[in-house]
């Protein structure tokens, strides 16, 4: 059965012809940014699994396919507790994504008044929210500045600080720019003045190492579908267990039933409503791959791969590549725009043309492209993940440099 990715016309177990007439086998995905794809095989193998053996609703049965969802739904939690350096599992919020996990944290903690810091980095999934607490509770933010390398001016970032400073939002690495912000010495300013640090992992969890507790991290939002490789419909949040954290949702949780107000006990308050235990059963599988491969061994070959993709880039006339620069950390993405092309084009004829996949436009964060100065241009955005091979990286090297040449004829 074939799977179909982007267009009808591109099959995973078909050819395409570009119009060249040369044949593409199958698709050269390097869209991991938005999704990681294909995932490990026991991502598969676990979800038809869960659907089989543990098709009931966990927590709300006593009978033994209740008794063994619950249990799916306890490994995923116990892996992503080891990788993320949490002591009690318990502290792990299921959810549907990071959004969902960043409107818990964000409307959850925020009150009346109260004033926040955040950076030019931030995905929608932070600002929106934060602009929606601004008109409601008259929150106060203030967006820290990133220069074109995604960096932050940290003596800036400290004198913001207020009395009524109550949280912090921090992307862990821009999902454009690819730069890694100094979250230990964010974590360091907000421990002296005693305010809540939350950390969006969107593009760093199960590729970067991160130790909540060793670095000062409060509360922490995690995609299950990118680089935790697991299903879409699956993330979390990290919660302190010193936070009174307001849940997003109310209803049941298979515990306290008789109570009219939503349980105290963790996890129960954060996840009203019956769970995605299948898809949570392909994230525990997804966590354990790469607790398996380790964090840092991702890191190191995406970062290798990354820094090919620029090598072989930095040749093409009119390119403008963002973000940290060659030799420098960063994470497994090159965001980039082309003299004379619309981003939506070249990606376009990367797709149509070549089979390969990759991202294009304003990737959900118009604060750090007005950071870059790609607010009318947009960008093409090409993302490794753990299975790019370097093959992948040189089709898309040398289509850029194809389509290019050809546009200047």
């Amino acid at each position: 059965m074939s799977l179909f990715v982007s267009r009808d016309y591109i099959q995973t177990e078909q050819s395409i012809r570009d119009r060249g007439g040369h044949e593409v086998e199958g698709v050269i995905y390097l869209d991991h940014a938005a999704t990681s794809w294909p995932k490990p095989p026991a991502v598969g193998e676990a979800m038809m699994q869960a659907l089989d053996v543990a098709g009931a609703n966990p927590g709300r049965g006593s009978h033994r396919m209740a008794v063994q969802a619950s249990r799916v739904v306890f490994s995923a939690r116990k892996a992503i507790s080891t990788l993320l350096g949490v002591r009690n599992a318990n502290d792990i919020a299921l959810g549907s994504n990071t959004t969902e996990a960043l409107n818990l944290a964000i409307q959850g903690w925020l009150r009346e008044g109260d004033h926040v810091i955040a950076t030019m980095a931030e995905h929608n999934s932070v600002r929106r929210p934060l602009e929606y607490m601004r008109r409601s509770r008259n929150v106060e933010v203030d967006y820290v500045p990133v220069n074109a390398a995604g960096q932050i001016d940290l003596v800036q970032f400290a004198r913001l600080f207020r009395s009524n400073t109550r949280l912090v939002v921090c992307t862990h690495s821009s999902n454009l720019l690819g730069s890694i912000l100094p979250i230990g010495e964010i974590a360091l300013m907000c421990q002296k003045h005693q305010v809540t640090l939350l950390v969006d992992a969107a593009q760093s969890a199960g590729i970067i190492p991160v130790d909540v507790k060793q670095l000062g991290i409060d509360m922490l939002a995690f995609p299950g579908h990118k680089g935790l490789l697991g299903p879409q419909g699956t993330g979390g949040l990290y919660i302190a267990p010193e936070l009174d954290v307001q849940p997003l949702l109310h209803g049941g949780t298979g515990s306290q039933s008789e109570a009219i107000e939503q349980p105290l006990v963790r996890p129960d308050r954060y996840e009203a409503g019956t769970p995605n235990t299948v898809g949570i059963a392909g994230l525990a599988a997804g966590v354990q791959h790469v607790l398996e491969l380790t964090p840092e061994f991702i890191y190191k070959q995406e970062w290798d791969l990354t820094q090919h993709m620029m090598d072989g880039l930095s040749s093409v006339h009119g390119i403008r590549m963002l973000g940290p620069e060659i030799g420098q950390a960063r994470t497994g993405l090159l965001s980039f725009t082309v003299e004379g092309y619309d981003s939506a084009q070249l990606a376009f004829q990367l797709d149509r043309n070549y089979g390969i996949a990759v991202r294009s436009g304003f990737h959900c964060t118009p604060l750090a492209h007005e950071s870059a100065g790609t607010t009318a241009s947009g960008a093409v955005r090409a993302s490794v993940g753990y299975s790019t091979s370097r093959e992948d990286v040189d089709a898309l090297i040398e289509a850029v440099i194809e389509l290019t040449a050809a546009k200047s004829v």
